[in-house]
């Protein structure tokens, strides 16, 4: 992996016990505010709406797709966690060009999801040179009380090997 491609990558019906009433009021305004774009109401629905947003070029779309508590696996295997934080790197991540993925396989239990999917990402680097990313991510959902699918960890590099960090 290039050093450009290091840095560019750098629910359920009741109420979850660890959420705080603020959090749950904080995915209904994302909720409202992001009426252009569906939400995915079944895991096999968060690849088509991750594509959609992610392709609009506009974080604010896609930070709806993703829990209060968010954890983001960086490919040298740190953690960031929050919608702040993980903003930052999709904002880096969407400044590149568009997003392609295609869902290889949804494991549900009750509210909980993994889901396995290859994406690349082909644009244009701030050099003006064509940049090209890609993996098989492992990612894992969950069902909020409003029925909508969220991201609770995003590991877009799956099984990859990473360097200690």
């Amino acid at each position: 992996m290039s050093n450009e491609e290091r840095r560019a990558l750098e629910g359920t019906a009741h109420r979850c016990p660890s959420r705080t009433a603020s959090q749950f009021n904080q995915h209904e305004r994302e909720t409202e505010m992001s009426e252009s774009f569906s939400l995915p109401t079944k895991p096999e629905d968060m690849v088509p709406a991750l594509v959609e947003r992610f392709n609009s070029g506009k974080v604010d779309e896609l930070l709806p797709l993703y829990e209060t508590e968010v954890m983001l696996v960086k490919p040298d295997g740190r953690t960031v966690t929050g919608h702040a934080e993980m903003a930052a790197d999709l904002k880096h991540l969407v400044s590149f060009g568009l997003l392609k993925a295609n869902t290889r396989h949804v494991f549900t239990n009750e509210s909980i999801a993994m889901i396995i999917l290859d994406w690349a990402i082909d644009g244009t680097g701030p050099d003006g040179e064509h940049v090209h990313f890609h993996g098989t991510a492992s990612d894992v959902l969950r069902r909020g009380a409003d029925g909508v699918w969220r991201y609770l960890i995003d590991n877009n590099q799956g099984t990859a090997v990473r360097q200690p960090a």
